[in-house]
Formats: C-alpha cells, structure tokens, sequence
C-alpha cells in the first residue's frame, strides 16, 4: 500500500465488461508531508468515490484487487481502498520505544 494524490480522470471509449461501471483515476505517490514521490502517474481503479486533489490510500497488489471486487474478471492491480483526511505523526523519544 502508498499514500498517493489523485491528480486526473481516465476517460476511455472502450473499456473491458467488467470495468463500465467503475472510475478509473490518475494518481501519483506521496510522502507523509504531502510531497510528490518521482514523476510517474498509476492508473488505479475507484470505487470509493475520491476525485482530483484527494489524498488517497492505495492497494497494488492483484490478490488484494481480487478479493475486494469478488471476482478474477478484470485487469486490475492497483485500487484506490481508501481516503485520507488527515496524517498525525507522532515524535517518539529512544527512551519510550
């Protein structure tokens, strides 16, 4: 799993059957902070309803895909599972660990 930021929508004319109802978006890595990791876009699948700017959750794991969605029937590895309202880090002392 990574944070990423959805940063577009895949608009397609032809899409496998079992993908017509689902959104696909653009999303890209981040760290805690909210900085860009690397400059490469992922297609993920959406089926939580997260738009452009969201900060998000992401699963890349076939399996995972899988077994969320019920089914083997479509192409997909990366999902967007979650999204993120907030990050609180916590500053741990040596001493307390």
């Amino acid at each position: 799993m990574f944070l990423a930021k959805i940063n577009g929508n895949v608009v397609s004319t032809q899409k496998n059957e079992s993908l017509k109802s689902h959104k696909l978006l653009l999303v890209r890595k981040i760290d805690l902070e909210g900085n860009f990791i690397g400059i490469k876009d992922e297609i993920a699948l959406d089926l939580i309803d997260s738009g452009v700017g969201d900060t998000v959750l992401v699963v890349k794991e076939g399996a995972a895909v899988q077994q969320i969605l019920g089914h083997s029937k479509a192409p997909v590895n990366t999902m967007i599972v979650a999204i993120v309202d907030g990050i609180d880090l916590e500053k741990y002392s040596p001493a307390l660990v």
